[in-house]
């Protein structure tokens, strides 16, 4: 089974740092999963997502992009 949350980032990026914390505290507390992709490994995903990470995404679909919302990344995963 793949993780419900996808966490696009790169090295050095603190808001992505914040996003993680936030993230592992929340599937710890759901028991819920994550993966987290390094976009500076492809081009096209530093095309893409370079000036909105880091970005989040629930069950495929985009959540968030900079800041992630704890009680809002919370409802979503319900």
């Amino acid at each position: 089974m793949s993780a419900r949350i996808l966490l696009y980032s790169k090295p050095g990026c603190h808001l992505c740092a914040d996003a993680r914390v936030i993230i592992e505290r929340v599937c710890a507390d759901t028991g819920t999963s994550f993966d987290e992709v390094d976009i500076t490994t492809s081009a096209e995903l530093m095309a893409e997502y370079g000036e909105q990470i880091p970005v989040t995404f629930v069950d495929g679909a985009q959540h968030d992009f900079w800041r992630v919302d704890e009680q809002r990344l919370r409802n979503a995963i319900g």
